[in-house]
């Protein structure tokens, strides 16, 4: 399946999903970004249908319940809606490490443009003077971002485009100008990677996005080179970066009995009448407060205040997020 049908498909069961009466394809057509067309062509509108014919069915062959039928019994054209009782999961319980990739594909999301289109499609929809449920996609929408450099590596690294980019290590106070290949962006430890070939050292190298200053540019003509067969980005990136020591301590008072993932980890755990102080190693400050805050409030961090820090600033971007989110739908 393409890309722009998946962005597609998902948009349209949002916008299925965020109001209760059924939808006409009409009116999909104007919400959906993917379904712009001219109405009044008949080519265009075949063309449109036989996309959206396409579509349902392959929702249904997803197990999507979509359902037809009509608002009122004076509506002529039939309309379309998800069926919220057949759709909904139960609640999932995650351990800190599936909340973690669940982050992932949520950052992925966000990033790839879905959520800014779903946001649109809604507006939309209450433009119209249809009712629009908050709460029937809350959830969905990702909280978390990554780097700035994520999307354009991401798309340069999916059309095959060279690209430049000021990049800083942590020995210099100056960035550099890098020109690079990009094979590929991948997650390890905790932080975001491009893997491609340096055009100006012609070798492999990898670049954290974290460090990447300012805008990451197009140089290259899409399809301009090929990825080696077979390559392992995860692998090349733990080999350039090296095994991480983990020096640092810090101090988190967990809930009695909760927090197992960091128990497992603590180098020691002391039970007291407020909770249990555990002691865990650790490297880098930020990737640690990632993987607190995924315990939401059954842990605290009492030491060391760059970790408390970090927690604090993660928990200002989430809520920030959310307002802006919650903001939006209100709108």
């Amino acid at each position: 399946m393409s890309r722009s049908r998946t962005e597609r498909l998902v948009n349209l069961v949002i916008c299925l999903l965020s109001t209760r009466r059924f939808l006409t394809a009409a009116q999909i057509a104007a919400t959906v970004p993917g379904y712009e067309h001219d109405p009044d062509d008949p080519r265009d509108h075949e063309a449109f249908q036989r996309k959206f014919e396409r579509d349902k069915a392959e929702l249904r062959e997803l197990g999507v319940p979509l359902e037809t039928g009509t608002a009122s019994v004076f509506d002529t054209e039939p309309g379309y809606r998800i069926a919220h009782r057949e759709y909904a999961l139960p609640e999932i319980p995650l351990e800190p490490d599936e909340a973690a990739a669940v982050g992932i594909a949520a950052r992925l999301w966000q990033h790839a443009g879905l959520a800014a289109a779903a946001s649109s499609g809604l507006a939309k929809l209450r433009a119209a003077g249809i009712d629009v449920d908050p709460q029937a996609t809350l959830g969905m929408e990702p909280v978390v971002t990554v780097d700035p450099a994520f999307a354009p590596l991401t798309a340069a690294a999916r059309d095959r485009r060279a690209v430049t980019f000021d990049y800083r290590v942590p020995d210099d106070d100056l960035p550099t100008s890098r020109r690079l290949q990009p094979w590929g962006v991948v997650c390890w430890r905790g932080r975001w990677y491009v893997v491609g070939h340096d055009l100006d050292r012609a070798a492999t190298r990898c670049f954290r996005l974290s460090r990447v200053v300012g805008t990451v540019r197009m140089v290259g003509r899409p399809g301009g080179y090929a990825p080696p067969e077979g390559i392992d980005l995860i692998s090349h990136v733990a080999r350039w970066f090296g095994p991480v020591e983990r020096t640092g301590r810090a101090t988190v008072l967990a809930r009695p009995g909760r927090a197992a993932g960091l128990r497992r980890w603590a180098r020691e755990i002391v039970t007291g009448p407020d909770g249990d102080r555990l002691v865990l190693p650790y490297a880098d400050p930020e990737a640690l407060a990632g993987t607190l805050v995924g315990y939401g409030p059954d842990v605290r961090v009492l030491d060391p205040p760059e970790v408390r820090d970090a927690v604090i600033q993660r928990l200002k971007e989430i809520a920030a997020q959310h307002d802006v989110m919650v903001g939006g739908a209100g709108t």
